[in-house]
């Protein structure tokens, strides 16, 4: 019959539940959220620009060196026979350089693993933001609930003054009960107080998410509602998030290495001229190619430097795995943990605590029970919603978490 009762009891709290979310202003729900977030966020606006940069980047790196003009001018002053200014000679030349070993190639290639970089950095930007959000979304639902168990309890405390005065004005019971039962209402009216302020703060902090006032309620369904947990499809660990920054930290770091290599080739500048000679006001074709002396730079420390970088982004990328294999294990037991928790909290435990408290009351009202098994009774009834509404949270910001760990990436 109390499990009946119960059943009742829970069906009748979510209609007016759905009752009220229908007949108020729309649901913002969790991805609406999402949503607004994303247009808002700064840190998305930074990821955007990082990934135009990076392509700007890959842009310049495909350019070709600049020629160059220059212009001499011979013979206009000296000594002896060339302390007149006469006619001097006039030379302007077109230099072109020209890069050996693979040095624009091995540029492209850097640019090209730093723009993948900056696609996953504004991927894992807006895993990020994804998260965080869900997590403000979370902490004000539930600050929510607890500001409606709060109020709830005060109400029921009310009650609990108002039957302990007619008991004591009866005489059935000492002045004591009614004192109690003042303190319990009080306590009660100050747990309100601080409910409603961290309320207010959990929807301001959702509020700088999102960029807007929240005007209509939250989706208490989505927070009651417990998925089952399970992969449906086994896990690329290898285009998690944290895996492809890694292999592509170790991908720049090769990159490098092959620049810093071509960078010990040394270029050449191929010029060709015309030079103009006074005497008899002829033009002669100038040609000339210069080479750089490596004698003090030959680029073996900078290839030194590259591959120590090369070896260091491989051994970051084997902790890398290593860490979100463990990760991901403990976020799945996490949320498997959370699963059982929530359901246990919000179903069976809290119905039979709810109806406890429903006999309590009502065998105090009518002398069956002492004053001290109602607030037992009602204490009991406390915890309980708290640790349900605490479960719960639990359970979606474990998910979220086990979310942003197992976000893929495309392989293009």
């Amino acid at each position: 019959m109390h499990r009946v009762i119960a059943a009742v009891l829970v069906v009748t709290a979510c209609a007016a539940s759905a009752q009220a979310q229908t007949s108020t202003s729309p649901v913002l729900t969790l991805s609406q959220a999402i949503q607004l977030a994303r247009s808002a966020a700064p840190t998305m606006d930074a990821a955007s620009a990082g990934v135009r940069a990076a392509s700007a980047a890959r842009d310049v790196a495909g350019l070709r060196p600049n020629p160059t003009i220059s212009t001499d001018i011979e013979n206009v002053g000296g000594s002896r026979a060339y302390n007149l200014v006469e006619a001097p000679k006039q030379t302007v030349s077109v230099g072109v350089p020209v890069e050996l070993g693979g040095k624009r190639s091995a540029r492209i290639a850097v640019a090209d693993a730093q723009g993948r970089r900056a696609a996953i950095d504004q991927a894992a930007t807006e895993a990020d933001l994804r998260l965080t959000v869900t997590k403000a979304y979370v902490e004000a639902v539930a600050a929510d609930r607890r500001l409606t168990t709060a109020r709830a309890q005060a109400t029921i405390a009310d009650d609990a003054v108002r039957a302990a005065h007619v008991r004591v004005a009866a005489g059935r019971a000492s002045p004591l009960e009614e004192q109690r039962a003042d303190v319990l209402r009080v306590n009660a009216d100050a747990a309100v107080d601080r409910a409603t302020r961290l309320a207010e703060l959990a929807h301001a902090n959702l509020l700088r998410r999102i960029g807007r006032s929240v005007l209509g309620p939250l989706d208490e369904r989505w927070f009651d509602r417990i998925d089952s947990y399970g992969p449906t499809q086994p896990l690329d660990a290898g285009r998690t998030l944290a895996l492809a920054t890694a292999r592509s930290d170790e991908q720049a770091a090769a990159a490098q290495v092959k620049l810093a290599r071509s960078q010990r080739i040394p270029d050449v500048t191929l010029s060709a001229g015309a030079r103009r000679l006074p005497i008899n006001n002829n033009v002669a074709a100038v040609f000339g190619i210069s080479v750089p002396l490596p004698l003090f730079n030959g680029g073996t420390a900078a290839v030194a430097q590259a591959s120590a970088e090369q070896e260091r982004a491989s051994a970051l990328r084997r902790a890398a795995e290593l860490d979100t294999d463990q990760a991901v294990a403990q976020a799945q037991a996490d949320v498997a943990n959370a699963v059982a928790t929530a359901r246990a909290a919000s179903g069976p435990a809290l119905a039979s605590a709810e109806e406890a408290a429903r006999i309590a009351r009502i065998g105090y009202r009518e002398g069956k029970f002492g004053q001290l098994d109602l607030i037992d009774a009602e204490r009991t009834l406390a915890e309980t919603r708290a640790a349900a509404i605490d479960a719960l949270a639990a359970f979606h910001n474990a998910q979220a978490e086990l979310d942003r760990l197992t976000t893929t990436i495309s392989k293009d």
